[in-house]
Parts: C-alpha cells; structure tokens; sequence
C-alpha cells in the first residue's frame, strides 16, 4: 500500500493466496502485473491503474477477494459503520504500513477499512 487513498474510496484489493511466487507468476503472465516485495508474506500488485496484494497472512476465502477502502479516520470510519449495522470483524490492527478493520456489510460481504496511520 505505497500510495494514500482518498477518503472514502476502493484503495486496494486483496487477495488471500497459498503461494505468493505461484500467484506473481500467473497475474504477470497473464495480465502483464508488475510486483513489490514487503517480506515474505505480502506483495503488491498493479495493473497499470489499480493496485492490490497477495497475502498468505490469512485463509484462502472462496468468494473473491477482500477489497479495501481508506479512511482519514479510522476509528470514526469504524463508528459509522457499526452504526449502520455492520458486523466488525476483525478490530483495528497495525501492519507496515498503516492500520485496519475489517467488517461485514448487510449482505455478508467482507471489506476492509486501512489508513495510512499507525
């Protein structure tokens, strides 16, 4: 997550992978992605325009992938959304880079929230 989002808006898309190599060598072969290394467990993705990552950090989930928007403000971002109905998660949690939650919308989708602050 190199570059800060825009409040409010789809930021990055994750998806949770078994092999980070395996994944890198598929998407790049077949789409042209070019990757950043951030450890062993996560890289960024970019298409040219979107940016996402692969992560072996959590479960595979069926389904998709998780897609993520950024926040100026987490915890307000968080209190709007519980207020809303949304089911948090997984509460606000440091990685290199940034801070996050995830939750689940009314029709049981997961999405996540980050910011760019510890």
């Amino acid at each position: 997550m190199s570059v800060r989002g825009k409040d409010r808006q789809i930021d990055n898309i994750e998806f949770n992978v078994d092999d980070i190599a395996r994944s890198k060598a598929f998407y790049g072969s077949a789409f042209g992605w070019t990757f950043v290394d951030y450890g062993p467990t996560y890289t960024e993705f970019s298409d040219g325009r979107l940016t996402g990552g692969f992560t072996t950090g959590e479960p595979v989930r069926p389904g998709g992938p998780l897609i993520i928007l950024y926040s100026d403000d987490l915890d307000e971002a968080q209190q709007r959304l519980k207020a809303l109905g949304a089911v948090i998660t997984r509460e606000i949690f440091s990685f290199p880079g940034g801070s996050r939650f995830h939750f689940i919308d009314p029709d049981g989708y997961e999405l996540a929230v980050w910011t760019a602050q510890q």
